[in-house]
């Protein structure tokens, strides 16, 4: 379900110009058809039961998670009509340089007064702390288990335990990026309803710029609510968009 939701995402998100970067379609559609690609092979790892891989990537997923929320933060909080190309991200666009390490860039997003009402949230456990330590335990092999938790071939008896922890994890992930994601740009969450009908030349309904599409209250509705209402509650108190 994530990695369609992505693709779905890339997909809606493609029209929204991206401020203070010098390209043509918005920069975060091809980071969420990434971040797609990366949840599809950690499924065929999973399948194969290659769990080490899977969580080697998972970690390269949380990455991703990470560099997406910096970059639109970053441009949002530098992005004037006097600074109209945002060099930083501009020049990791262009291939021209790198962004700063994990570490930088996470304490940056932490630190933001732009996203402290949904940064305390996430801040109230060590959950992310935890599972950043489990990834970073099986892609750096820290623990002998790490090692055979990528042979399909012998017996563990924690091996349903850690896929369990891993569907878990990924869903905390999942959360995490959306609810900054929605946070920081709620018209993301639009509907195609109010341009179609402009598309069409007919008058688009009151408030239409307002409806949520369907595949992002779903995804509300199934993982981000049940799991985590503190999120919607913070998403809801801040956005125009009509979220349920």
């Amino acid at each position: 379900m994530y990695a369609s939701f992505y693709r779905e995402l890339a997909s809606s998100v493609s029209g929204f110009v991206s401020i203070g970067a010098n390209s043509v379609l918005n920069i975060d559609t091809y980071v969420y058809s990434s971040m797609q690609g990366t949840l599809e092979s950690i499924r065929a790892v999973i399948l194969s039961g290659r769990i080490n891989d899977g969580y080697a990537l998972l970690r390269k997923y949380f990455d991703a998670a990470v560099i997406n929320i910096y970059s639109d933060l970053f441009l949002r909080d530098n992005f004037s009509f006097e600074n109209f190309v945002v060099k930083k991200i501009d020049d990791w666009i262009q291939g021209k340089d790198t962004l700063p390490e994990y570490r930088v860039m996470s304490q940056y997003i932490k630190t933001s007064e732009t996203l402290k009402p949904i940064s305390d949230v996430f801040s109230m456990d060590e959950r992310y702390k935890r599972i950043r330590d489990r990834c970073n335990d099986h892609t750096h092999y820290n623990f002998y288990r790490n090692v055979l938790l990528n042979d399909n071939e012998i017996y563990l008896k924690d091996r349903a335990l850690w896929l369990s922890r891993l569907s878990e994890d990924a869903r905390d992930i999942f959360v995490f990026h959306l609810g900054y994601v929605f946070f920081m740009n709620d018209h993301y969450m639009a509907s195609n309803d109010y341009l179609d009908a402009l598309e069409c030349g007919l008058p688009p309904e009151e408030k239409s710029q307002y409806w949520v599409a369907p595949f992002i209250q779903s995804v509300f509705n199934e993982i981000i609510t049940p799991s985590r209402p503190e999120i919607s509650d913070v998403i809801k108190a801040v956005s125009a968009m009509e979220l349920s």
